[in-house]
């Protein structure tokens, strides 16, 4: 699924992680149904159009996008990110986007505003950081690689030992980095998109 690039680097791919085991809400999530489409649909929507290229962090691909599977299954987010950096690495591109399929509410300002950071740059609102929404260096893949066979598994941590810039979001209704997790989630967003 290709997007334009309103603002953004023309070669700035994206990866939906979609890797997760969706125990929480009864079992693959990107393909739960709200208001009439598949979760990973509404992230894809709302993240397209920024990006030069949309891929989807997955054993299998997800309508048109691509799959990037985990090089070693069982490491969590940061095995998609790791995914998603080399994958964008072989695009030739100097980033890589990471969003959560689980957000469908997700800034359409989210890479105008993470591109002009320096760094690691992660999406923060009052609630804190939201760690898998960022922009990555895909140069930090030979580190992240060592520090996955070390045994970490947080994003946050792991971010923590590089340069990282928090782009602060402010809250908004729905909120933008709402994560569907649960049935209960599923329906508040179901009422949010009414």
């Amino acid at each position: 699924m290709e997007g334009s690039t309103s603002g953004t680097s023309p070669s700035l791919p994206g990866v939906i992680l979609a890797g997760g085991a969706g125990r929480r809400i009864g079992g693959d999530k990107p393909l739960r149904m709200l208001a009439g489409k598949p979760l990973w649909q509404h992230v894809a929507d709302r993240v397209a159009p920024q990006v030069s290229v949309l891929a989807v962090n997955a054993a299998e691909p997800l309508g048109l996008l691509q799959a990037v599977p985990d090089g070693r299954p069982g490491l969590g987010p940061l095995g998609g990110i790791l995914a998603a950096m080399l994958w964008a690495q072989g695009q030739g591109a100097e980033r890589v986007l990471t969003v959560a399929v689980d957000t469908p509410f997700l800034p359409h300002d989210l890479v105008v505003r993470l591109v002009s950071a320096d760094g690691i740059a992660i999406a923060e609102t009052e609630d804190g950081l939201h760690g898998t929404t960022a922009l990555w260096p895909v140069h930090l893949s030979v580190d992240l690689m060592q520090a996955l066979a070390s045994g970490t598994r947080k994003v946050t941590e792991w971010a923590a030992s590089h340069p990282v810039s928090r782009v602060r979001f402010e809250d908004t209704t729905p909120p933008s980095f709402f994560n569907v997790n649960t049935e209960d989630d599923l329906s508040q967003a179901e009422k949010w998109l009414a």
